[in-house]
């Protein structure tokens, strides 16, 4: 018996092993990967990364503007994602509403379509909207990031102790009390960490958000590019590099002193 059930789970991972590859394979192919084109290409990457040096430092000044206006880009989109995710979260936590499939239903398919589309196509939704500048990225991040905060806050409601919200209902306390005493202060921790992994990770969308016309260090980034301007390009990419570097820090401290 032993004996068939380890061929039969044999077999199985076979299968499903050789059905992986084919699938690898037939994008390989669709994709036109090729380890030749790679190596044909280093020179011209070399090239490229040869032109990109020194940096020109010299422009760094001229930047700040941009930079302020990425971060708060990505604190703005951040800041009203938590908002708004937290109140779909409520409405799309199974231990609250699961009973009503009215409110939970639409609250899981709001956060479905909301991060269903990545940022940079809500961006270029937007700026078809209201056009260009850091305003439709604002809304590109906080459309997406509402999304995938909403799922997340909704699982960490899903996990709260029960007991705090039993003893509250027990004594005749309003759907108002008892989230404020009994689900927030569990949630909370989790929400915190979760609100500052997606800041860091908007800082990062910013930067792509303002190539497409949201502005700041991504936009003249895009700039220098277009101009051939490499070894502004080169000291942008560090500034960039130093910039997320500097608020991926902060945050981990922030974490690290909440956890």
């Amino acid at each position: 018996m032993d004996r068939g059930r380890r061929r039969a789970t044999w077999t199985r991972d076979i299968t499903i092993a050789i059905a992986v590859l084919a699938i690898l394979g037939w994008a390989a192919n669709d994709l036109s990967l090729s380890p030749d084109r790679f190596v044909q290409g280093i020179p011209s990457l070399i090239d490229f990364l040869a032109k990109m040096f020194p940096p020109d430092f010299s422009v760094i000044p001229g930047l700040l503007s941009a930079i302020v206006t990425t971060l708060s880009v990505a604190l703005w989109g951040t800041t009203l994602a938590v908002v708004i995710s937290l109140f779909l979260a409520l409405g799309a936590a199974r231990n609250l509403f699961g009973s009503n499939r009215l409110i939970y239903g639409f609250s899981r398919f709001i956060l479905s379509v909301l991060r269903s589309l990545p940022d940079l196509v809500w961006a270029l939704i937007f700026v078809a909207a209201v056009g260009l500048g850091p305003f439709p990225g604002v809304l590109a991040l906080t459309v997406y990031s509402c999304g995938e905060l909403g799922k997340l806050h909704a699982e960490a409601i899903e996990n709260i102790d029960p007991g705090p919200t039993e003893a509250l209902e027990s004594t005749g306390a309003g759907a108002f009390t008892t989230i404020r005493w009994a689900i927030v202060p569990q949630v909370m921790p989790e929400v915190v960490t979760y609100s500052l992994y997606r800041l860091e990770s908007n800082v990062r969308h910013a930067f792509i958000l303002g190539m497409v016309g949201a502005g700041g260090l991504g936009f003249e980034l895009q700039v220098a590019m277009k101009l051939f301007k490499y070894q502004e390009v080169s000291a942008i990419i560090i500034l960039i590099i130093l910039t997320v570097a500097t608020i991926d820090f902060i945050s981990s401290r922030i974490r690290a002193r909440i956890i």
